[in-house]
Parts: C-alpha cells; structure tokens; sequence
C-alpha cells in the first residue's frame, strides 16, 4: 500500500486546459472519490495517475516513487472500469486469475487464489462460467475480484457501477465498503454520482472546470459547502438556493421573508436551506403555489416555484394537496441556514435557524 501525492499536475490537449495546475495528496489506504460533473476532468486527474494519459506539468508520486516516466504495468496499480474489460473466451476463474498467469503463477496456485478472491465478492458457484452466462452486477465482481487478486499498492475504479440497475448499485456499493474495509489498500474512484459518494469516501474531491473547489470528509461537505456548486450538488434532492437580498439581519425574496440571519455581507446574496430542513404548513416565511409533488414512499417531496427559484421541502408520506394549491414552508428548529455571495457563489456563513 502507499499513498499518492499529485504535485502541481496541469494537462493540456494543444491549447485547451483539461485540468488546471492542482495538487492532492491521498492518504494511505483512504477511500478517495473524486466527484463532479461530466467533462470536469476527474476521469483525466485518474488516468493521469494510472500512466494513460500523459501530464503536461508537474509530478505524481506512489509512495516515494516518481511515476511520471514509469509505463502503467510498472506502476502497481489495479483498474476497475465500467464496462468490465473482462475476457468472453474465458471462465470466471480464468478472467480473475489473469493477472497471475502474467506473473508466472502456477496453474494450481492460480486456481487456488481465484477460489479465495472469488469468495471474498460471492462468485464462489460462478467459477466455471463464461462472462456470458453472468448478470451485470456478477460481472463486475468478476471485473473486481481480478483487481483485487493482485494485490496492488493502489486501485483505481473509474464509474464501475454506472453499468448497474438501482438495485444492484446499492448491493455493490456494500460490498464495495465492505472489501475496502477488509484489504485497506489505497483507492481512488470517479463517480459523477453524489450518492456513491456519500456512502463510499473516506474523502470526497469535489471538482468543477478541472479544479477541486471542495476536499473534505463527506459529514462536513454535506453540512459546511464551500459554494453554491457544492450546495447544489451534493444531497438528494440537492439544496435550496433562493436567490434575494439581505439587509439588517432579514432576508427577503419573491414569497420569502427570514429573519435573524447573520452574514459578513449584505445586498445581494443567495441562502441556502436543505429539503429536510423546512416542514410544510398554512403558513410561514416561504410561501407560494404547489408546483410538483413526488411521492417516495418514507416521505413527499413538496416543491414551490417562486420567480427563479425551486424551493422543495420533505414533508410527511402522506401528504396530500393538488398543484397548485397554496402552502408555506418553515424552517425546523434545527434547520441549518447557508447565506452564499450572489457574485462568486463563495459561502459567508452558516447558522442555526
């Protein structure tokens, strides 16, 4: 195992920026999941890292050693794709023991260390298929457990659930945890899934445009967002932005008026409340006509639409009221209060309501 620390790394295709100079140091045998938006440049940041792709500036290191100049055969590395790379002529043994073979493994020991890896991700009666004869989510075991027979300083997976219905995605992210917790081994995953990434880091890097604009554990990107993007994109379903301005500790916007709010600045500003944070009554200090409601079984998603802005609230399972109708949100007791800087999105602070 080693840790991996990437050292003002820019990549450039000609004259377009892909990822701006950054560095990142990813501690020993943590989970880190690089997140964000398609076209924000953690796939690149990855492959970077696993030597498929070449960096324009800077360093990275695995461990102690300089791995600019080193092929990714030499890196010890594994990589977990989402379209599972597996070999369709082959059995699940023989697609997890591949790794092996390439080292010169004997037969015997190759098939014995394929039975053990192949039970650690519950293939066990799946060892004498072809990929073929397998589902989706057996076959990203497979795509796993090879990863896993190597035993490598560092594995990198890039999306490997995507592939995956719901269902399957929820099993794999356990048993994704589960194994990490068991090998400890350094892993770095791209996911533009915010939920995967809740459940699954030690740390989230969080990146927009090629920069990471937010690194931290997930508890405090959830409860502390450095901006307006990371407020939107983090939490299911993401955070209220209500675009108004702030004078003498009162907030005010189309159909909202907060008051009691403390912030460096006043003027324009946007504040940001999440959907569990706001009850549903008669009436309040947000208020408007229902625009949507979206019924999930524990709860309902009530959501208003007042000038610019969505406001959503999470109210009871069953509640019941037409679109259209008039209702209010207030705050909970507990409700935590987000004043971000209308011009940079930068965020100037965080309260109880």
């Amino acid at each position: 195992m080693a840790d991996i620390r990437l050292v003002d790394i820019v990549k450039k295709y000609g004259a377009a920026v892909a990822v701006p100079r950054q560095s990142l140091t990813i501690e020993d045998g943590e989970f880190l999941v690089l997140l964000g938006p398609s076209g924000c440049g953690k796939t690149t940041t990855m492959r970077m890292i696993a030597g498929l792709e070449d960096i324009t500036e800077g360093d990275i290191f695995v461990g102690d050693v300089r791995v600019n100049d080193l092929p990714p055969k030499d890196r010890d590395i594994a990589m977990v794709f989402q379209n599972y790379g597996l070999y369709p002529h082959m059995t699940v043994a023989d697609n997890i023991a591949y790794p092996l073979k390439l080292r010169g493994v004997s037969r015997k020991e190759r098939r014995e260390q394929a039975r053990l890896t192949a039970e650690k991700v519950e293939l066990g009666p799946y060892l004498d298929r072809r990929p073929a004869e397998l589902s989706g989510g057996q076959r990203q075991r497979v795509a796993l457990a090879r990863a896993i027979i190597r035993r490598p300083k560092l594995f990198l997976m890039d999306e490997p659930l995507s592939n995956l219905d719901a269902k399957l995605r929820v099993t794999m992210r356990a048993e994704l945890k589960h194994l990490h917790h068991e090998l400890g081994i350094t892993t770095v995953y791209v996911t533009h899934d915010q939920t995967e990434a809740m459940t699954l880091a030690s740390r989230i890097a969080i990146l927009n445009r090629g920069e990471i604009v937010q690194l931290d554990t997930p508890e405090r990107i959830y409860s502390d967002p450095a901006d307006t993007f990371v407020a939107g994109f983090i939490g299911n379903p993401a955070m209220n932005l209500i675009e108004g301005r702030l004078k003498n500790g009162v907030f005010e916007a189309p159909a909202t008026r907060i008051s009691g709010i403390q912030a460096d600045l006043e003027g324009s500003v946007i504040l940001g409340i999440r959907p569990e944070h706001l009850t549903i009554a008669d009436s309040g200090p947000i208020s408007g006509k229902i625009y949507a409601n979206e019924l999930l079984g524990d709860s309902t998603l009530v959501t208003l639409r007042e000038a610019s802005s969505h406001i959503c609230a999470r109210g009871p399972a069953d509640f019941r009221r037409e679109l259209g109708a008039e209702v209010s949100f207030i705050p909970t007791k507990d409700a935590r209060l987000y004043v971000f800087d209308a011009t940079d999105g930068k965020q100037l602070s965080a309260q109880l309501f």
